[in-house]
């Protein structure tokens, strides 16, 4: 079952986590210094909050999937979809380990679709994004930090 991913830097963790919470009236499945998620099943989203960009405001959404069977149908949609595919493929990110893609729509708003297999202790590897990945994508963290 897909679901929504949302990511969003904020300036001030702690006070963005007690909003957040108040807002979902749940606390974060995940709590770090720098970073919280919430897995929420109404609406069914992973919606997640760092400090580890620049500006504050949304960084960029996805799609997550469960299996691999769903990832291979959504990247088939990301052919159909048009524009350069950054393929990031097996990676570290947002203190879980991933497979994920990434494209930017028309409006330079950028998409990552991945799946989740399992935890992490560290927040993400850096990344040098090839020459000719999306220009617009996050190129020094797994999530534009």
């Amino acid at each position: 079952m897909k679901r929504l991913h949302v990511h969003i830097s904020v300036d001030a963790l702690e006070k963005a986590v007690d909003f957040y919470s108040a807002l979902f009236s749940a606390e974060p499945s995940v709590l770090k210094d720098d970073y919280a998620k919430w897995m929420l099943d109404d609406p069914r989203v992973n919606f997640a909050i760092s400090t580890r960009t620049q500006a504050s405001g949304i960084e960029h959404l996805g799609i997550q999937v469960d299996d691999e069977a769903e990832l291979a149908d959504v990247y088939a949609r990301l052919d159909k979809a048009g524009g350069e595919i950054f393929e990031e493929g097996e990676t570290t990110c947002c203190y879980a380990r991933s497979e994920k893609s990434w494209i930017a729509d028309p409006a330079g708003v950028q998409w990552e679709v991945f799946r989740t297999f399992g935890d992490s202790t560290v927040y993400g590897q850096d990344l040098a994004a090839p020459s000719n990945a999306v220009a617009e994508r996050p190129q020094h963290t797994c999530c534009g930090g």
